[in-house]
């Protein structure tokens, strides 16, 4: 059944177009033009997007079949926990939305809740931290921003 391999590639391919084109979008940064700036990422993954999916759709997998039961589900539900947390990283920020997505995914892959929502915190407080220390680059705080230090 080769042709939903097909079809999932062409909606691949559609994003990817959309996602490159949404990276062309962002503002030339302070200074001017630089050969590594912020939209340089996107449209690399955009291009590895829309070469996968052209892979998918010349050569997709001759035994595949949808997982219309319970896996079919989970990867509903993955994607709804996506979504939210896009969502939600301005409003809560990054630290509590990560904790969320982060928590409710392990979660639902077999974890124990209390384990689940523990990693995800740790998660959450760690990349927070990377970024922000390592990185220099700013994360929402959202409810958290009486933490921030000038």
């Amino acid at each position: 059944m080769t042709f939903n391999d097909r079809i999932f590639g062409v909606l691949m391919i559609v994003l990817a177009v959309a996602y490159g084109w949404a990276a062309t979008q962002f503002p030339e940064p302070f200074g001017g033009a630089e050969a590594v700036g912020p939209d340089t990422f996107p449209k690399l993954l955009a291009i590895v997007l829309a070469l996968s999916s052209l892979y998918l759709i010349v050569r997709p997998d001759p035994d595949n079949a949808w997982p219309w039961s319970r896996t079919g589900i989970e990867l509903i539900i993955a994607v709804g926990v996506l979504l939210l947390y896009a969502m939600l990283l301005q409003p809560l920020g990054f630290i509590i939305s990560t904790t969320l997505a982060v928590g409710t995914l392990c979660w639902r892959m077999g974890a124990p809740p209390v384990n689940a929502y523990i990693t995800g915190a740790v998660s959450g407080v760690v990349v927070y931290f990377l970024f922000s220390f390592a990185l220099d680059l700013a994360l929402p705080l959202g409810l958290l921003s009486f933490l921030e230090v000038n």
